[in-house]
């Protein structure tokens, strides 16, 4: 397979090969074979190897931030953030070796000790997207090892060399030889192999809404623990009270940083009619100051789209988009000069948008931002849950009573109160709710709970039949 950059398509990053479905159970049948001395491997000893990856990896940044914007197109500065991000989870992580605690409870039977203890499943997959080829694949790989499960990793096509540089972080730190196992091809045979294989115990996938109801079916089918993260359509509510500076930057930042291809992106500003017209006007104004560009370039904030598929289909929305709103910035290719050998797509903002519009409702995963006024906040907030998904939200206001009224009854897994939407953190959990996620949460102290099965043990030394 080769992969172009999306920004120079003139230059190859990489020929990577495709695995075929015998490799994958090869790679099942080392990981298997691996698990007993893994599992028995003691907790810390296994978290101070993910410290030590930690350590490989602060060490490393630059060299896998700029493999990460070569083949995938953010810029170099968002590369460097992925990196860290994808470092403090190694960092967090390390510890869960010494807190993988069970509870210890009292029993209704005199001389009788009751406690848990959180056990590996054995092999387990993980299915990884292309938009965060580094921290993505980290997050999931780390609590899967520190847990003593061993792993087969499939890593979208389209970023094989981010993969392949963490997983050899994972060696140089010690992992053992079958512990972790990288594939590589399409979910067709590759990852379809991993759903199906008998002796894969879980998988955690995180990608589009489509092919994750079919991993999530299939899981069920197969008796296997499955984790899907899948698509979003945030919304920022802005109320008449707002920052307008402080949403307008966020608001910007969200939906045209890392191109608009991230989950938590931006997608919708539900704002107040009170003060529509300032905030869009701001809005605009600071739109215009995203210049796209090759990631490589200090001066760039929007780097390209990640291949000729996701522009037609960003491109397609746009189009769609100008027949329904009001087209105020953007809305078309980025062409000329060295623009004509890359895949860019200019900030783009639509006013005027009806919630129930197709732009409205619909993941592009690109440069867009569609503007949504309402006259009140119950309209706001019936807005901002009128979508299929439930990841992030955000809402801007100075009003006490309405910021807890929103964190009561937003409809996502996330909210965040006068930040982006796109923030999260290591140590707490990640992920959504409706048609964003199934299974059970990501990152911080939960994430641990995927990989691990609960046993219940009762000892009882009382020396007589009770």
């Amino acid at each position: 397979m080769e992969r172009r950059n999306p920004a120079n398509l003139d230059e190859v990053v990489a020929v990577a090969p495709l695995s075929t479905r015998a490799e994958v159970r090869e790679a099942v049948a080392a990981a298997k074979a691996a698990f007993p001395a893994w599992r028995d491997t003691t907790a810390p000893a296994r978290g101070r190897i993910i410290a030590k990856a930690a350590a490989l990896m602060t060490e490393q940044k630059d060299e896998a931030a700029r493999i990460l914007t070569r083949e995938e197109g953010k810029t170099f500065k968002e590369s460097l953030v992925e990196v860290q991000r994808a470092i403090n989870n190694l960092e967090f992580m390390s510890g869960e070796g010494l807190r993988l605690a069970g509870q210890t409870l009292p029993s209704e039977q005199p001389r009788t000790l009751a406690y848990t203890i959180k056990q590996p499943l054995g092999v387990v997959s993980a299915i990884t997207p292309w938009n965060f080829p580094v921290a993505i694949p980290v997050w999931k790989t780390a609590p899967a090892l520190v847990t003593g499960n061993t792993m087969v990793l499939k890593p979208a096509g389209l970023t094989p060399l981010s993969a392949i540089k963490m997983v050899e972080i994972f060696t140089q730190a010690g992992v053992p030889a079958g512990v972790l196992n990288l594939v590589l091809g399409d979910g067709k045979d590759v990852g379809d192999e991993l759903v199906q294989h008998p002796d894969v115990h879980a998988i955690s996938f995180t990608g589009s809404n489509e092919v994750g109801g079919l991993i999530y079916a299939a899981g069920a089918r197969k008796m296997k623990k499955c984790q899907c993260e899948m698509g979003g359509k945030n919304p920022i509510v802005v109320l008449a009270d707002a920052d307008l500076k402080l949403s307008v930057e966020s608001a910007a930042s969200g939906a045209f940083g890392s191109s608009g291809q991230r989950c938590t992106a931006t997608s919708r500003v539900v704002v107040e009619d009170k003060v529509a017209d300032e905030f869009v006007s701001m809005l605009v104004a600071r739109a215009k100051e995203f210049r796209a560009g090759d990631g490589f370039d200090e001066n760039t904030s929007v780097g390209p789209l990640v291949d000729e598929n996701q522009l037609e289909t960003v491109l397609r929305y746009i189009e769609i988009g100008k027949k329904e709103a009001k087209l105020l910035l953007g809305g078309s290719r980025v062409i000329g000069g060295a623009f004509d050998r890359g895949l860019f797509v200019a900030p783009t903002v639509f006013d005027h948008v009806k919630w129930d519009s197709t732009i409205a409702q619909e993941e592009i995963f690109g440069p867009v931002l569609s503007v949504i006024r309402v006259p009140d906040f119950e309209e706001a907030l019936r807005v901002a849950n009128s979508v299929k998904y439930g990841l992030s939200s955000s809402v801007y206001t100075n009003d006490a009573a309405k910021m807890l009224a929103f964190i009561d009854r937003i409809e996502t897994g996330m909210t965040h109160v006068n930040s982006a939407t796109v923030w999260s953190e290591a140590h707490v959990p990640f992920g959504g709710v409706k048609g964003t996620g199934v299974g059970l949460r990501e990152l911080g102290c939960v994430a641990i709970d995927f990989y691990t099965e609960l046993k219940s043990v009762y000892i009882d030394y009382s020396a007589r039949k009770q």
